[in-house]
């Protein structure tokens, strides 16, 4: 009885032993596999925070930059037609800087519609206008492009190979309309949009007068 009891122990030890053993693995393994949820999660949660970031300056981007359109004039030639109109703009409150060759003009008049694109060629620094906006040379004779006329630039950011314009800065955008849709006859409907690389475009829309009294025009 004595040498079956000394056996029983030596058994009861060594499951107790495998039993410590086991529960040690299990508790190894459970350490590990939280680790590695651990990394995973944090860099789950990094990359995330990272993409919110970037949509969030993205977004405010979006929505604070963007072309204001100030005023649209025209130019009438013979007794009832513009040949010429001009669009000033400037960037909007808080936008950031707004690369003018990038821009796109969508303008159409009922019939007709037309992408306008930035020419350097076409381009009339502030020292340079000689009083009159509307002579030929500011002018572009294509339907497809559009020059600029700069009224203000204090920081010189907007030339003919980089026309950037940022706060304060204001330009002239001279779209030659006689050979884009045949001149604005009266009682014209004009709409359109100065679309920008990034941010909001700004509105174009004027109905030309019932008759050309004035060389010059207002049309918004």
């Amino acid at each position: 009885m004595k040498e079956m009891g000394k056996i029983w122990k030596k058994l009861k030890r060594k499951e107790v032993g495998s039993i410590g053993i086991g529960a040690m693995i299990v508790f190894i393994a459970m350490v590990l596999v939280a680790g590695i949820a651990a990394s995973v999660l944090i860099q789950t949660s990094t990359k995330l925070e990272s993409q919110a970031m970037k949509s969030g300056q993205e977004t405010i981007g979006e929505v604070s930059t963007g072309i204001a359109v100030e005023n649209i004039e025209g130019h009438k030639i013979g007794t009832d037609a513009l040949d010429y109109i001009v669009i000033s703009v400037r960037p909007r409150a808080g936008s950031s800087n707004l690369d003018l060759s990038e821009v796109v003009i969508e303008l159409s008049d009922s019939s007709t519609k037309n992408l306008l694109t930035y020419n350097s060629s076409t381009f009339t620094d502030t020292d340079g206008i000689n009083g009159d906006i509307f002579a030929s040379a500011n002018f572009k004779a294509s339907a497809l492009l559009f020059g600029l006329i700069v009224l203000e630039d204090a920081d010189g950011s907007c030339t003919s190979a980089n026309p950037v314009i940022n706060k304060g800065d204001h330009v002239l955008i001279t779209i030659d309309v006689n050979t884009a849709f045949g001149n604005f006859s009266t009682r014209t409907d004009v709409f359109g949009q100065v679309i920008p690389e990034e941010g909001s475009p700004g509105v174009i829309s004027f109905t030309t007068p019932a008759s050309y009294n004035d060389v010059v025009i207002e049309l918004q």
